[in-house]
């Protein structure tokens, strides 16, 4: 296991953004849904419900209302969760590029949610923050 890195400059140089497979969309559901935890990506309770990410096709198959058809990035640095400035950094950069991102953070990895039209764009635009580009 890695131990968690807190220094911002150590986090960009480490950042190492990896692009997913697939298409990956939110949807809330209600208590009466029966959807498998095994085909949730996350979740994050609201008033509304139980908002969760999962790929396009399940929310297809389970007849989900799904909203925002994205691509999903993954920081493969091991950011700490009481680090600084990784996320403004990060989502600075790519607003700057007109992207918007949504962003799920793990107890290992910060996960970015990008439109799944611009998902090349943002990988670029990161790794060039990574390399200092930006």
């Amino acid at each position: 296991m890695t131990k968690p890195i807190r220094d911002l400059s150590q986090l960009l140089a480490g950042m190492e953004p990896v692009l997913r497979d697939g298409i990956y969309v939110y949807a809330t559901v209600s208590d009466d849904v029966s959807l498998p935890w095994d085909k949730v990506e996350a979740t994050v309770r609201e008033d509304e419900g139980l908002s969760v990410v999962v790929t396009e096709a399940v929310a297809d198959s389970y007849n989900l209302n799904s909203q925002f058809r994205s691509a999903w990035i993954t920081l493969m640095v091991h950011s700490d969760l009481e680090a600084v400035g990784l996320t403004a950094a990060f989502s600075k950069v790519l607003g700057e590029a007109g992207i918007s991102c949504n962003v799920i953070a793990g107890n290992y990895h910060d996960h970015i949610l990008v439109p799944y039209e611009k998902a090349n764009l943002a990988l670029e635009t990161l790794k060039k923050l990574q390399n200092g580009l930006e």
